[in-house]
């Protein structure tokens, strides 16, 4: 039993708990006391009363099961909130009728020359609805409005007629690095899907027409956080903030109204958001918005797209296609010396770096390029491979070697619609051999789990804890199972998504475990995981979220 007994009494107490603590030296205990936001003191019940006084909650948990708050390592939150809040949502796995429906359901209650936006329409829809034929469909739903709808990884979009006339886009314009405008091949006028930075265009013609104002971004930033307490996340990282989303969590957390540690990645190049300024105009200025609980201390690459798009990069072609050939492997995004520079150049100003990487050539540049900088000297800074879902096998054992955290981000270690697009353009041995977690774990790597909500449908952890036990849909929607050699244990998987995410954003002092001298972060659950039948897992259910001493979330008993 550890704990402080200078300073006074515990604010609370809780005691007759099961409580997994995350600690790999003291794994269980029993009660926990609470001073100031902190951690007192984590051990047995009569210790942790001793830190109890006259104005101490004492707490009887009644056997209850409690254990740190979640990480989700990377997530959109922003992104999500506001699709909850001002945006058309799509059924997971809608089919192209659905679609159409859900838009002429929507647009019928908007003005005629309101946008339509929302989403996400699966990867695996692209070939349905890229034809003229099918915009000309989209253009009747909305009424002739202007339609923006996001793929399901957020780097693709279907827009309508109208979007694409108000942004500019032909069959003749510029997409943008890695863009792609897709024509039909019979008329060769676009079909409104537009791969990567081509679909920018639009964003910004969307963004010049209904513009978020700060407030708006607040109250997205603040949803956002909302929904992720009644998942049990307590801390996060942002995958690629903008000076919006930045000022929004600043605002919430001066306010007092910040629920949760947010680590920030300042977006360095943006193929896929639209925002106003990456690059030198954002990264540099990103101190501005540390707060209490908002650590801006990441960058984030886009160092290539996504494999359905063929904008992956890696070390072997995709299958072949008549629009391609039988020789593309994709590209990064940006070249050695330009990774290395802008490497370089953050870790000169103590910034880390997240790095997407969706093919295993652009792991393989990551890893070269820190093998680079940390034979420089560059020993503090902190770099996340995001996604990894493809790893060449030389490559395994070199994140531990250098110290690079795996952010295996959104949940595709089971079938699924994404799972099942790669499947359509890579050979079969390599489609099947997708997220080597087991193997990253063996070789000492950092494994943090990530939901890439809200490319993922849910920020909800048990969903990926129990996938990556079993390597099967948790919601039993996709048969099979993808690679089970790489299945994690319980326990390990449950550690990815608390004290590993924590420590790959460097928040592993503070929170991750519960521990004295911590943020007082934990989550009551209505189940005891560990005894819980793996296929049931997914059924865990939060029913409490403390953050910082103070209850943030209370699931509705009825």
């Amino acid at each position: 039993m550890t704990g402080e007994r200078d300073g006074g009494p515990a604010d609370l107490v809780v005691e007759n708990a099961r409580v997994w603590t995350g600690e790999p030296s003291a794994p269980w205990a029993t009660a926990f006391a609470v001073r100031g936001g902190r951690l007192l003191a984590v051990g047995d019940d009569a210790a942790a009363r001793g830190h109890a006084g006259p104005g101490t909650q004492v707490r009887d948990a009644g056997g209850a099961f409690v254990m740190p708050g979640l990480v989700d390592v990377h997530n959109h939150h922003a992104f999500a909130g506001r699709s909850d809040l001002f945006e058309l949502s799509l059924r997971p796995g809608a089919d192209v009728g659905e679609i159409l429906d859900a838009v002429a359901a929507h647009a019928a209650g908007l003005p005629e020359d309101a946008w339509v936006v929302g989403g996400a329409w699966g990867s695996n829809r692209r070939g349905e609805i890229s034809s003229e034929s099918v915009r000309l469909k989209l253009d009747q739903a909305a009424g002739g409005r202007p339609v923006l709808l996001m793929e399901d990884s957020r780097h693709n979009r279907w827009a309508s007629t109208r979007a694409l006339e108000l942004a500019g886009v032909t069959a003749t314009s510029d997409p943008g690095p890695g863009g792609v405008v897709e024509l039909d091949p019979v008329s060769g006028a676009p079909t409104g899907v537009l791969l990567e930075s081509a679909g920018l265009a639009v964003e910004a013609a969307r963004a010049r027409s209904n513009p978020l104002g700060p407030d708006e971004h607040r109250r997205a930033s603040r949803r956002g956080v909302e929904i992720l307490s009644s998942h049990g996340i307590t801390a996060f990282q942002d995958a690629a903030a903008s000076h919006e989303i930045l000022a929004a969590l600043r605002s919430l957390d001066e306010a007092g109204e910040l629920d949760a540690w947010v680590v920030s990645s300042l977006t360095v190049n943006d193929p896929i958001f639209g925002f106003d300024a990456v690059g030198d105009e954002l990264v540099w200025g990103g101190e501005k918005y540390r707060t209490a609980h908002h650590r801006p201390d990441f960058v984030k690459i886009f160092l290539d797209g996504v494999p359905p798009a063929r904008t992956g990069a890696f070390l072997e072609p995709y299958l072949p296609d008549d629009e391609h050939g039988a020789d593309v492997c994709g590209a990064t995004a940006l070249d050695p010396d330009e990774l290395y520079g802008w490497l370089r150049r953050t870790a000169e100003h103590g910034l880390s770096a997240k790095v997407h990487c969706s093919g295993d050539a652009s792991v393989r540049l990551v890893l070269d390029t820190v093998e680079r900088l940390r034979g420089e000297g560059f020993t503090e800074p902190r770099y996340q491979v995001a996604h990894g879902q493809f790893v060449a096998p030389d490559d395994l054992a070199r994140f531990a070697a250098l110290g690079v955290a795996a952010d295996i981000s959104p949940f595709l270690w089971f079938p699924g619609v994404i799972s099942d697009a790669i499947a359509d353009v890579l050979p079969a041995d390599r489609a099947s051999r997708m997220q080597p977690n087991r193997a990253l774990l063996d070789t000492g790597a950092l494994v943090a789990g990530g939901s890439d909500w809200p490319v993922s449908e849910s920020p909800n952890a048990w969903e990926g804890i129990q996938g990556l036990v079993t390597r099967a849909d948790p919601l039993g929607r996709f048969p099979g199972t993808l690679w089970p050699e790489q299945a994690l244990r319980l326990d390990e998987a449950v550690t990815a998504f608390t004290l590993g995410g924590a420590t790959a954003m460097g928040l592993g002092d503070e929170t991750g475990s519960l521990r004295a001298g911590k943020s007082a972060d934990f989550v009551v659950l209505d189940r005891d995981p560990f005894a819980t039948d793996i296929e049931d897992v997914v059924h865990t259910t939060v029913l409490e979220t403390w953050f910082a001493g103070r209850q943030v979330f209370e699931r509705d008993a009825s």
